[in-house]
Parts: C-alpha cells; structure tokens; sequence
C-alpha cells in the first residue's frame, strides 16, 4: 500500500501549532481535563490551525521499572509495581490509561476539525528529559533493550490508531538527538529501527523526521533522514541557529532563515520539507507587533517556496506552570498563540489571515483535491549551490540563498560527495581549507563548465587546485589581511569588502568585472570551453551568512551586486525586480501566464518595478495590502513592511492591460 502524503502536497500549504494542553503542559497526560483540551482545540480551529503536532509522553505512557534482585542485578521489567499485562498494550509496556486518553484526544482533533503529526518518543521536551524510569542511566539511542521496549510502544500505539481520520503522520519524536550523543552509524540504525516499526504497522501515512540541527557533516544529516523517511522538517529558532540570532526579527535575514533552512534540508535530503516548529522565543526577542509581522513574512516566503507548512511553537502560554521545565527555563514560558487569558495574540490573526489567503487562491493549477486553481505551481530555479568541507557549511549555504534572492535569483543545495544534479548553473561559495572539494567533484564541475554551465565561485582562504586555469586568475602573493579593499561596481556605487587573506591576483585570460582601488580584480569572468566561469575573491556568502546588519537596514553592504554583474538567472524565468528587498519568486502557471510571488523582505513600505517584457497583468492578490500599476514593460509594485502578494501575469497579445 503507497503512503498518503495528502498533507505534503507540493502547492499546498497548511498552518498548524505544537500543542501540550493549556492547564498543564507537559504534564497533561497526568492531569487528564479533556474540557480543557476541547476548549483550546475549539479556540485553535476558530484560527483556522488545522495542524497539531502533539506528543504522547514516553514517561507517562511507558512507565516501565527495572526491578533488580540480589547482587542489584537487573531482574524484570514491570508496570510500575505490577506484572505486564497479558494485552496488546501490556506487552508493549503501554499505559492502557494513557492510551485511551490518546484515542480521546483523537476524537476531540476530529471533532474539531484538525490533523495530528504524532511525536512517538517523546523522551526530550522544553529542555527536561521524560524517559521511562527504567531506562535512567542508560544510552536512549543505543541501548539495545531501550530501543527493543521502544519499537514496542511504537508498533502499539501506530497499529491502535493508523485508522483514526485524525492522524495525519508519524513523527519519530521530539528532538529525538537531543536526548544522547551517538555516533553517525548509530544515528542512522536508530533512526531505521524507529521508522521500520511504523511502517510495519501503517505503511499508509508519511513519517516525519522530528529532528533538527541536521548537516551534511553531523551526525545526524538530511542525506541520512531524507533516506529513511519521507518528510523533512526544519526548527528554525534564531536563537538557537548558529548566525540567525543577528538581525531584527522582521529583517530580511531573520525571515529568510526558515525557508533557506528548509531548502536546504528538502535539496539534500531530496525529500519534501516543512517548518516543524517555529516562532519569536517570546518578548524579550520582539514585541507582539514585530512577531505578527514576522510570522506573516515567514509564512509567505515559505508557502512561495513549496515548503508544505509552517507549525508554531506552541499553542498555549505557559507561564503559569510551576513544575519543570518552565520552572527551569523562563524562554518555555511565553511561546503561545494564546495568551494566558485565552485571547488570541497578534500572530494567531496573522495565522488565521494567511491560511484564508492560501484557501482563497485561485489563480493557481487544479489540485490534487479538483479544485480549480488552488494549487501553486513549483517555482523555477536557477541554480545548484554546491557545498563543500572545510567550509562553514550553513553560514556559506544561508549567504548563498539570501544573496541570490537579492539578485533575484532562486537557489537550491547539493554536497560535494551526494550526485550534483544537472543544471545550467553551478556556484561554489566560499571555498575554504586545505582540502577545499574533492578533485574528481571539481574535475566533473569542470566538464559540465566545457559542455555549457555556468561556474560561479568565491574563495575564503582555500589552497585550490586547480585554479588558474580555469579562472583566468593566477595567484601571484598569498598574506594575511590588514585592511578592507574598496570596491566599485558599474553603477558607481562602492562597497568595503574584507578576507582573511589578501591574495595579490595576476590576470591571464579572464575578464575583469568589478575591481579593487588598488588595481587586484574583485570580480572576473573567463570562457571555458562552451561556457563560462565567474570568480569572486572575497568570500560574500560567508559575510551575509554571518555578519550582522549586512544584508538590509542602514548599514547594509549590497553584496548581492557581485551576483548581479554575473549571467546566472535561468533563461525560462521572465520577471526581474529591481529592488533587493522586494523579491520575486516565479511560477510557471502554463506557456502563456506566470505566477509571481512578491514578498517584501524588510518592515518598510517598499517600491519596486518589475520588469516581465511580453508579459502584462492579469490578476493582482495582495496579502495584506499594497498596490500594482501596468507599465510598458511590466508593472510597477508597492508593498508595506513584511508582506506580500501574488501577480499573475499574461503574454501581451491575449488580454488587456490591468491598471
């Protein structure tokens, strides 16, 4: 039987909360009050929150006990005091309590009308660990009798409820690689046994990876978890991401971070990606207004970028719990949608008024569903962005696609040793270390470089071979830094551009782009068989990725121009903004019409002219105000701060203009 992923639709999108129940938190399956639970269910669906990301406790619904005999040699695991049952959930070491208030709270989701992503092992919550008793002290990642005693409880509770119209997916728990250090190969077998026991069970739903902090090079890697499962996730928390927590909350860079996040986690993993948890980590990170106006923004920019939905952290207030981890952690206390009152935050309206704007699209292609029009088409992409080791990977992949999306250019993410896919379009950023790529992966760069593509790359401190002679550019002295170049581009604006290391560059064949006052080239371009080859010498992706303040507000350094003085935009794609700010992400509705997403990345009202030369509007959708106006070769756009709005437009000889 093929697994259901009507929830991962590719052009749909959905917007959902992590829920613990607002009496109790994390101790709800204790304190069982399922009024309460129907009240903030009633509250959540009148907000149009359709998803629920919810966790049957592991402490409370396998409470397993070691009981140990003489020498304290471990004897039998029981029930707390008690024999395991001869039943299903006995023998699983299942709470039948527990699990019947499980199915309850299924039946007040359905109810309500919501879907439920269910968290199984949920060991790791809010900063406090709630494993079973029995399993205190041991590895709950690799310990042979935990996992044993989990693919129990997993095959239990998938099997009793795989049929309930409420569950949506599986998700293998929460944070699950928080809960111990494990080594890669133990990650990987971990992860299997987990999935491999829902899928015995319910080859039906999709399983979801639950995991965050993923990398190429970690232990835990989107390659691995897009292998064994079948929807990614992302938790992009500023604070807790490294070079995210820089910048305003409704800045560019903030707002991009989820959506570059979750595309890199979708390109590597090669798998669907979606917003698991999100949200601001309360006041003393942005007021309600600024939230309101970040959530919007994430919200647009991640639905544009077929991203299947974005799930906020969490539902309810808690700062009216006194047991831990909220009398731990003051960051747990303040994450709701809901104040302590009930009444609804200003990130909840936005909530509510992004999943109209979603369902009341219509310009669209015909779902899944058959319903006209309701379906955003797949954006179009312009280039592979190939990352590499020795490189600080997420600060050189989140540079790349702020920057591409300033220069209007839309990204996606390869590593060095996966298949590089085919595009017309390759970069490398940042190239960096003693190893830099591996040979034969450049040597294939290369080639596809004399078949045609496009090469773009930019060096940190990388010992390169080859260089020259696919550059252009020969290195003629290697020192460490003192001072920042300045450089100028061709409209005459300037830039102070900074490197760990001063490299003094002849140039041999290539073409001089942009240039330093002291004469050595910024920015070249030299032909390579059948194509050509961009080198970039200061590491810019880096310097986005990292730096605060470089990308928008008053001290922003436009580093996108370099990308900007380079051809890469992918030839099919007919729109170009000439804001950095207000960008475009473009979709191909048919030969004839394009869909264009327009999201104003920064908290000011914004202008913008949209070139689309043979195209006119058709239809204009703001989200939350802002205008457009036909011109000659396009349109003209104004948007307010962190906001968007979809324009469709059509070839010139089939319509009107639309003024």
């Amino acid at each position: 039987m093929e697994t259901t992923n009507d929830l991962f639709t590719s052009g749909k999108y959905f917007t959902g909360c992590n829920y613990w129940a607002s009496h109790a938190g994390t101790n709800m399956w204790r304190d069982w009050r399922p009024d309460v639970i129907d009240a903030d269910m009633k509250r959540l669906s009148a907000h149009h929150i359709r998803v629920m990301r919810m966790f049957p406790n592991w402490r409370d619904f396998q409470p397993l006990r070691i009981h140990y005999g003489g020498g304290s040699n471990e004897r039998e695991i029981r029930l707390g005091e008690d024999p395991l049952p001869f039943t299903d959930a006995g023998q699983a070491g299942v709470d039948i309590v527990m699990a019947d208030r499980f199915a309850e709270f299924c039946d007040l989701a359905e109810k309500n009308g919501i879907r439920l992503v269910v968290g199984l092992i949920t060991g790791w919550m809010s900063g406090r660990m709630h494993m079973p008793e029995a399993f205190q002290g041991k590895g709950l990642l690799s310990d042979p009798l935990v996992i044993r005693w989990q693919i129990r409880f997993v095959r239990y509770l998938v099997r009793r409820f795989k049929d309930h119209p409420a569950i949506a997916a599986w998700d293998l728990g929460n944070e699950c690689n928080c809960m111990e250090s494990v080594s890669h190969d133990t990650a990987y077998l971990w992860a299997s046994a987990i999935t491999n026991a829902i899928r015995t069970e319910d080859p039906r739903h999709p399983v979801v990876s639950g995991m965050h902090s993923l990398s190429p090079t970690g232990v835990w890697s989107p390659e691995d978890q897009g292998e064994i499962l079948d929807i990614l996730c992302t938790h992009p928390y500023p604070l807790f991401t490294p070079h995210c927590d820089t910048d305003p909350l409704n800045e560019m860079k903030s707002v991009l971070h989820s959506t570059a996040e979750s595309v890199l986690y979708a390109s590597l993993g090669k798998k669907p990606c979606f917003v698991e948890e999100a949200g601001t980590l309360g006041p003393m990170i942005a007021d309600e207004p600024i939230a309101a106006d970040y959530i919007r923004a994430c919200l647009f920019s991640t639905w544009a970028h077929d991203l299947r939905g974005f799930v906020w952290w969490c539902a309810n207030e808690q700062s009216s719990l006194t047991h831990t981890p909220y009398d731990w952690d003051s960051v747990e206390r303040e994450l709701g949608l809901f104040r302590i009152d009930n009444s609804p935050k200003p990130v909840a309206m936005e909530m509510k008024a992004f999943t109209d704007f979603a369902d009341n699209f219509t310009g669209g292609v015909m779902g899944d569903d058959g319903k006209a029009g309701n379906t955003l088409p797949v954006y179009l992409k312009d280039a592979v962005c190939i990352l590499t080791s020795g490189q600080d990977i997420w600060a050189n992949a989140f540079g790349s696609f702020i920057l591409a999306k300033q220069a209007g250019l839309d990204i996606t993410f390869a590593w060095q040793l996966d298949e590089i896919p085919e595009s017309p379009v390759y970069m490398l950023p940042g190239l960096s270390g003693l190893a830099a790529i591996e040979g034969h992966v450049l040597k294939e760069i290369l080639k596809r470089v004399e078949n045609g593509a496009t090469l773009y790359l930019s060096l940190g401190n990388a010992l390169l071979s080859p260089f020259s002679s696919f550059t252009g550019v020969k290195v003629k002295t290697r020192c460490r830094r003192t001072s920042a170049d300045r450089v100028t581009f061709a409209d005459g604006t300037t830039a102070d551009m900074w490197s760990e290391i001063k490299n003094q560059y002849e140039v041999t064949t290539a073409k001089v782009l942009v240039s330093a006052e002291d004469g050595n080239p910024a920015l070249t371009v030299n032909q390579y068989g059948k194509g050509k080859v961009y080198f970039c010498a200061y590491p810019i992706e880096s310097d986005a990725g990292c730096q605060n303040g470089v990308v928008s507000g008053d001290h922003a350094r436009d580093l996108y121009r370099f990308y900007g003085q380079c051809e890469l935009k992918n030839a099919e794609k007919i729109a170009v903004s000439d804001s950095p700010y207000l960008c475009v992400t473009e979709h191909k509705k048919s030969d004839s019409e394009r869909i264009l997403t327009i999201l104003n990345y920064t908290p000011r009202t914004g202008t913008a002219h949209i070139t689309c030369k043979g195209y006119q509007l058709k239809e204009v959708l703001p989200l939350h105000g802002g205008e457009a106006s036909g011109t000659d070769d396009g349109f003209n756009v104004t948007l307010p701060g962190n906001s968007g709005m979809v324009v469709t437009v059509e070839k010139q000889s089939t319509t009107h203009h639309l003024n």
